[in-house]
């Protein structure tokens, strides 16, 4: 992939099948949600199996939220994840612990919010929509000037309501190290991917060439 250009996470992944067709689109990484209450939640044996065939070919990502840290441990080996990704209410000193295997999310709803992000440790973030009542998933957009100054700090993942049709300017506005697709690319169905819409998303999201540097000023 050309250096700068964003990564592509295609999450909410629930078969073998959609994960191969993903990783072939392109993608980056394929997300697996192991949230009860999400109409996206798989088995371990569901997730070990889409971890070995993808094997190196993208990263897979676990969606967890409230898990005891032992527990997402051991989810981490069990479903052959590379990395997981906090979704509910975890504190810092936790995500510290799972580092650098590990990421937090924060849905956001205003300043305060993007502020909180300062209070995780690591390297990687990832932002999504402040909806109540949900942790994720909810196919809403938010307001992407909030976390601008975010993606010059952290390397960010923006997440909430992307699709193929707005990725491109969500791009340009942000400048995310990542973007991350649940909704915008499915096929009627939470459990199924529209795999012609996850084509159109990622060569949307790649087609916003990286910034160019700023030119040396001209010497005296």
């Amino acid at each position: 992939m050309v250096p700068g250009v964003v990564h592509v996470k295609i999450c909410g992944v629930t078969s073998v099948a959609d994960a191969l067709a993903c990783v072939e689109a392109g993608a980056s990484s394929i997300g697996v949600n192991f949230i009860a209450s999400s109409p996206r939640c798989v088995s371990v044996e569901t997730s070990r199996a889409i971890s070995v065939a993808v094997g190196t070919q993208a990263l897979v990502v676990g969606v967890v939220a409230d898990l005891e840290l032992g527990a997402m441990r051991a989810l981490k080996d069990a479903a052959g994840l590379g990395c997981l990704q906090l979704h509910g209410n975890e504190r810092p000193e936790v995500v510290a612990a799972l580092l650098p295997h590990a990421y937090k999310a924060l849905r956001i709803g205003g300043e305060w919010d993007v502020a909180r992000a300062g209070l995780y440790p690591g390297e990687y973030v990832l932002v999504d929509a402040k909806v109540e009542g949900a942790l994720g998933g909810t196919g809403r957009v938010f307001d992407w000037d909030l976390v601008r100054d975010l993606a010059t700090a952290r390397r960010l993942t923006l997440a909430g309501g992307l699709t193929p049709e707005n990725v491109a300017a969500a791009v340009r506005a942000v400048r995310p190290f990542a973007v991350d697709v649940a909704s915008g690319v499915e096929a009627g169905s939470p459990r199924k991917k529209d795999l012609s819409r996850v084509r159109d998303f990622i060569q949307a999201a790649r087609s916003v060439l990286p910034a160019p540097k700023p030119s040396r000023p001209a010497e005296d």
